[in-house]
């Protein structure tokens, strides 16, 4: 069997050369009669095709092509003479090389004609078998249609967004969808393409929009008198209520980022309390060196998780001591750096070190938790090696550390016998459902940096507007136009031209 990447990548590099070889050649040099009543302008338009599908062996791999060139590829190689398909409904054809007639495959065959396609363009798929010969030899047949190129890394959604099919929101939330590998994922990926955090950024947009159109217009024209009283002030009102309620958006403490990147939890303490076992438990493998020497772990060990759908990328970290050995101590620096950085920090104590009175093995955690972390917020305390404690102690303390103050949540468990493993991951769980949110309730999050930086522009910009509004009206205008453009920049549609038309739709100016 051959290895599945260079099988995979074998297509679309012959597909490549195709393109190149056939743009040295008069553009009708390739064709055969079944094509020659096509336009010559067609040869020069720029029609791309890729294979949409996964790669790899598959029982159907999709094949799409988006451009003005796609009716002239559907009738070289499906066969249609003189009228196309009725537009989306789905037709078996054999699918023939335009060179040589040859049959290269029956598949089925879908029209879209432009506008009513995802690109918004003329678009054709050839729905074919998925083995790797059928699907390099309809690459190759496109490749030698004129006019026709391989597609280039996201062009098909590129071209649905200048097509104005989706706006950048939607987009970015199609991208998610694709590489989104938790149900959590797939439902916040899914919501936000849908449109629903786009149409929230687009209502604010709308908004500042028409405040800017009022302040422009005050400043024109109020020396004549042709503008209504009390305009500034609706001004000041919206723009009070559009900073607060975007500042109440900033304060969503990364939930929506966090849910699409990952929840980072980090598993810290001492040497051999058992993180690595900790580690081995949790992603059900051999993922990092167990072994009774203190300090086997020297780097961070990383395994990505799918937590009861919330996606968790769990590191395990050198254990914390002082050392005199120069690898340790990076290992330790490194541990701790991480632990700065997690959203969770899970630590790990050996519950045989532990006093066996209460009070004394709360001030013991308290006093070790301050040594690994200044911030216990975000955090849960495993007492691991529970069955190396006797019968009476194990239930003493897991039922007395619960309720003392000062303490994160307490989960006694044995990695060995498996005991509180169970009620261990009830636990994570709830934490990192409480770190990401439900992404099918309340008010859409954010997902991006990029959109969080806007924002914060956004917000300062309308500060500058509350700042200048009784001394200096034209730099307030200034934050105002700043704002639009701050969040022109998350939707990918911001124009001067929208303010002019909200200015003389909105005012009678001259009445």
């Amino acid at each position: 069997m051959l290895p599945l990447r260079p099988v995979c990548g074998g297509i679309w590099r012959a597909a490549v050369h195709t393109v190149r070889m056939s743009r040295g050649a008069p553009p009708y040099r390739l064709f055969s009669s079944t094509c020659d009543g096509a336009p010559a302008a067609l040869a020069d338009a720029d029609t791309i095709f890729a294979l949409s599908s996964g790669h790899g062996r598959c029982g159907v791999a999709v094949v799409r092509v988006s451009g003005p060139a796609s009716a002239t590829a559907l009738r070289c190689m499906a066969g249609f003479t003189q009228r196309l398909p009725p537009p989306r409904t789905a037709l078996l054809r054999s699918i023939t090389d335009p060179r040589s007639t040859e049959v290269l495959d029956r598949g089925l065959v879908l029209w879209f004609p432009a506008p009513r396609s995802f690109s918004g363009e003329d678009s054709v798929e050839f729905h074919i078998h998925g083995g790797p010969a059928v699907v390099t030899a309809v690459l190759q047949a496109l490749g030698s249609v004129p006019g026709l190129r391989p597609a280039e890394a996201g062009e098909f959604t590129r071209r649905a967004f200048q097509a104005g099919k989706l706006g950048l929101t939607e987009v970015e939330g199609l991208g998610d969808l694709i590489h989104a590998e938790t149900e959590a994922q797939r439902r916040q990926a899914l919501r936000q393409m849908s449109g629903e955090l786009g149409r929230l950024y687009q209502d604010w947009s709308d908004r500042l929009k028409r405040c800017l159109a009022h302040v422009e217009a005050f400043i024109d024209f109020s020396e004549d008198e042709l503008i209504e009283d009390g305009v500034l002030n609706r001004v000041d009102v919206s723009v009070s209520d559009l900073q607060a309620e975007i500042e109440r958006h900033l304060k969503d403490e990364r939930r929506g980022e966090r849910l699409r990147s990952g929840v980072q939890v980090v598993i810290a303490g001492a040497t051999n309390a058992g993180k690595s076992s900790l580690l081995n438990k949790l992603c059900q493998r051999p993922a990092a060196i167990v072994s009774p020497i203190a300090g086997t772990t020297r780097d961070v060990v990383e395994t990505a998780l799918d937590l009861g759908g919330f996606p968790v990328l769990l590191s395990d970290t050198a254990g914390l001591r002082d050392s005199s050995d120069l690898v340790e101590r990076e290992g330790v620096r490194r541990a701790r750096e991480r632990v700065e950085q997690a959203d969770l920090t899970l630590v790990v104590v050996d519950s045989a070190h532990l006093p066996s009175e209460v009070d004394r093995a709360a001030a013991f955690l308290r006093e070790h938790l301050r040594s690994v972390l200044p911030d216990t917020d975000r955090c849960l305390l495993v007492l691991n090696k529970a069955d190396l404690l006797p019968e009476k102690q194990r239930q003493k303390l897991d039922t007395e550390l619960r309720g003392v103050s000062g303490l994160p949540a307490v989960r006694l468990i044995s990695c060995q016998t498996n005991e509180g493993l169970k009620a261990f991951l009830t636990v994570l769980h709830s934490s990192v459902k409480t770190l990401c949110g439900d992404p099918l309730f309340g008010a859409p999050t954010l997902t991006q940096a990029r959109h969080r930086a806007h924002l914060q522009r956004c917000a300062a910009a309308l500060a500058q507007y509350q700042r200048y509004r009784d001394t200096d009206l034209a730099l307030a205008a200034e934050g105002v136009r700043l704002a639009v453009t701050s969040l022109g920049r998350i939707t990918g549609r911001v124009g001067a031209e929208e303010i002019l038309d909200i200015i003389f739709k909105d005012f009678c100016i001259g009445k």
